[in-house]
């Protein structure tokens, strides 16, 4: 093939619900990609699962898939997603489902396995993997108890290996979100493993789309330029087998592709541009030439790459103790002052109960000052209103229970002009945080399966 054209219709999970069907619908595509995994994602999917073990995938995937199926088995789209989440089978068993109840046979569906490690985290502690943290550096042994997913980010080849399989659909959990258009250009263009040039400007063009339209005018500086922002298109990608690239849009769709909006999502979450390392290969950010090649159309070429890393990052949560928090409305004069006031009243009457947080387990804002953008000064020094949003964490559950009672207290024995307490006592919920490692990638890719069936 001389050109592939990939959409990605998600940016992630909660992502507008009519994006991907008006991509699919806009114009021609041949691979569209679904990205709906966070690195929070996952610690969720798994609370679900363990409430019903035929959960734990993005189920909101499975309505889209219904109103398009006709739509992909006509025009020969193929989809890549991540929505499998935690549990592939269950969300490709629902999707053959779906399949049967519209009468559409032939549909095959692959899953790509072995990410999810949560099982194998004490064999693996046990062989002298300690999984340090990456920020830290504390090994995981003490936390096992606590973990509550653990998943290796995997990289495109096993989609690969799904599509060579003749998938229409293909699921996966935890893989790079750079994989979802990597893959479709591996397979469309049958790079090696070891072209790095090329499987780094896969990646860069993986990166570009993996928000969404993020790379079209959404979340863009300059956002007052954005035409149409309301019916914003989400991005495709014209790949070619060189590894060049044009990012564009479909005919009709608001939002703009200019160097500026792509350059701003190039550098949505990069540390060194000279090093951004996937399981596939290692990009040289800096080896990018963008061309404003047209209305929409920004043309990327020139990229580098170097060799993979032995090591493949592994994205885990685990509980933290438990955490709430509330708001109210604070108006009149002196609406700064009040709203303080009232946090110093919670405080106050928590440590007089007995209940006392650390410092570093307590937070107050008020929105409305500098609260979210420290050092900018507030347009008004006196606002006549601002929003007190006050939270705590801690280990014990009762501690932080009893500070969801304080804030309705405050509209009656409070400063005056306070208001807006409708969501009512604050319930405490489970912290869950974050623990990136690294791991031999033999010990996860020996563990990987692809398989595909058709309903």
């Amino acid at each position: 093939m001389s050109t592939i054209r990939i959409g990605n219709g998600q940016g992630f999970w909660g992502d507008n619900i009519d994006a991907p069907i008006q991509l699919l619908r806009g114009g021609d595509l041949d691979y569209l990609g679904m990205d709906y995994l966070a690195e929070v994602t996952l610690s969720i999917m798994m609370r679900q699962k363990l409430k019903d073990p035929s959960a734990g995938y993005a189920r909101d995937f499975i309505g889209f898939i219904r109103t398009v199926l006709p739509d992909l088995v006509e025009r020969k789209v193929r989809v890549l997603t991540n929505a499998g989440g935690l549990n592939p089978q269950a969300c490709r068993a629902r999707i053959l489902e779906v399949a049967r109840e519209l009468g559409i046979s032939g549909v095959r569906v692959g899953i790509v396995e072995g990410d999810d490690l949560l099982d194998r985290l004490p064999d693996l502690v046990a062989a002298g993997h300690s999984l340090e943290n990456m920020d830290t550096g504390d090994p995981i042994k003490p936390h096992l108890d606590m973990m509550s997913s653990a998943n290796a980010y995997l990289g495109a080849r096993p989609v690969v290996e799904a599509l060579e399989q003749d998938a229409l659909i293909v699921l996966c959990g935890r893989v790079t979100d750079t994989a979802l258009a990597l893959a479709p250009a591996i397979h469309a263009f049958g790079w090696a493993e070891d072209d790095w040039d090329r499987l780094a400007a896969g990646t860069i063009a993986g990166h570009i789309l993996e928000c969404g339209p993020q790379c079209t005018g959404g979340n863009f500086t300059r956002w007052e330029e954005v035409p149409d922002l309301w019916n914003v298109g989400y991005p495709v990608v014209e790949a070619s087998p060189d590894g060049s690239f044009v990012v564009t849009k479909q005919p009709g769709s608001g939002g703009m592709v200019t160097i500026d909006t792509v350059s701003e999502q190039l550098l949505y979450e990069m540390g060194d541009p000279n090093t951004y390392i996937t399981p596939d290969v290692v990009a040289d950010f800096t080896s990018i030439q963008l061309e404003q090649e047209g209305p929409d159309r920004v043309r990327v070429s020139g990229i580098r790459g170097r060799e993979r890393t032995d090591s493949l990052k592994v994205s885990a949560s685990y509980l933290h103790g438990f955490k709430a928090s509330g708001q109210l409305t604070v108006v009149g004069p002196r609406a700064v002052d009040k709203a303080r006031l009232c946090a110093d009243i919670v405080w106050k009457r928590l440590e007089r109960a007995g209940v006392v947080f650390a410092p570093d387990n307590r937070e107050v804002e008020v929105l409305g000052t500098d609260a979210c953008l420290p050092g900018i000064t507030p347009v008004a020094d006196d606002p006549s209103e601002v929003v007190l949003h006050i939270g705590v964490r801690d280990a014990d559950f009762a501690k932080v229970e009893r500070f969801g009672k304080e804030l309705a207290p405050l509209v009656t024995s409070g400063p005056p002009g306070v208001t807006g307490f409708a969501a009512g006592r604050p319930k405490p919920q489970r912290v869950v945080a974050y623990w990136p490692a690294l791991l031999d990638r033999t010990e996860v890719e020996s563990h990987l399966r692809v398989s595909v069936e058709e309903s």
